[in-house]
C-alpha cells in the first residue's frame, strides 16, 4: 500500500512533452515544404525570369505578402513557445478581503505547495500552476495562459491567412502541373512537394478555421477552454445527480 501511495500517475503526462518536440519538427517541416513550393518552385522563378509587367508585379506582391505573414507567424509562434504562460509567485497568498468581495474561496495546490489565485490551474505536463490557463498545447510544447495567450491567438490568425495565401497561389500551379501535356516538364520530386504543400495547407486552413471559431467566442466572453470544460462537466454531473 505504501508503494501505491508513492506512485504518481501524473508522471505519465510528462511523456507528452516528447510528443511536443516532434510537433516542433513537424511545424518546421511544413514551413519548409510550403516555402519551397510557393517561393522556390512557383513564384520566385516567375519574378526572376521577368517578362510581362503584370506578372512580375503580381509575383512581387505575392512574395512580399508571403514573407510578411511568415515572419509574423514565426514571431508569434516563438513567443508562445518560449514565453512564460504565467507562473504563480512563490509563497503567494490570497488577499482575504478581495476573495470575499469577489466570492472566491482560497485554493491551495498540493503539488506546487503554493496557494492558487482565481482561474489558475495546475498543468500535469509542465508540473506547475499557470495563471488563467487555457490549455497545454503540444504544438508549442508549452501551456497557453495569461501571458502568452495573445501570441497564441495571433499565431492562429497569421497561420490561417498564410495557409489561405498558399492555397490561393498554389492552386493554379496545382491544376496546371497535373495536366497531361505538362507532366513531363517537371520533376517528380517537384510535383510531389507541390502536392504535399497544397494538401497540407488546405487541411490546416480548414482546421484553423474551426479552431478560430471555437476560440473567438471564448475571447469575447473572457473564458478559457478549461473553464468551458469544467462547466460542461459540472453541468453533466448536476443532471446525473438530479435525474
Amino acid at each position: 500500500m505504501e508503494c501505491l501511495r508513492r506512485v504518481n500517475p501524473f508522471r505519465a503526462c510528462a511523456g507528452l512533452r516528447f510528443l511536443g518536440y516532434l510537433m516542433l519538427a513537424l511545424v518546421a517541416a511544413i514551413v519548409a515544404v510550403s516555402y519551397y513550393a510557393v517561393v522556390v518552385f512557383a513564384w520566385a522563378p516567375l519574378l526572376l525570369r521577368g517578362g510581362g509587367g503584370g506578372s512580375m508585379a503580381a509575383a512581387a506582391i505575392i512574395l512580399a505578402a508571403f514573407h510578411l505573414l511568415l515572419a509574423m507567424m514565426l514571431w508569434c509562434y516563438l513567443m508562445v513557445v518560449f514565453s512564460d504562460p504565467g507562473s504563480v509567485p512563490e509563497n503567494w497568498r490570497h488577499a482575504a478581503e478581495e476573495d470575499e468581495e469577489q466570492g472566491h474561496a482560497p485554493r491551495y495546490c498540493s503539488r506546487c505547495q503554493n496557494s492558487k489565485p482565481p482561474r489558475c490551474h495546475h498543468c500535469s505536463i509542465c508540473d506547475r500552476c499557470v495563471l488563467k490557463m487555457d490549455q497545454h498545447c503540444v504544438w508549442v510544447v508549452n501551456c497557453v495562459g495569461a501571458r502568452n495567450y495573445k501570441y497564441f491567438l495571433l499565431f492562429l490568425v497569421y497561420t490561417f491567412f498564410e495557409t489561405l495565401l498558399d492555397i490561393s497561389v498554389l492552386f493554379p500551379s496545382f491544376i496546371t502541373f497535373f495536366q497531361d501535356e505538362n507532366r513531363g516538364s517537371n520533376s517528380a520530386s517537384d510535383i510531389a512537394i507541390l502536392f504535399v504543400a497544397f494538401v497540407l495547407n488546405l487541411v490546416f486552413a480548414l482546421s484553423l478555421l474551426c479552431f478560430l471559431g471555437i476560440n473567438m467566442p471564448l475571447v469575447m466572453s473572457n473564458t478559457t477552454s478549461i473553464e468551458v470544460k469544467l462547466c460542461n462537466v459540472n453541468f453533466f454531473w448536476f443532471h446525473v445527480c438530479h435525474s
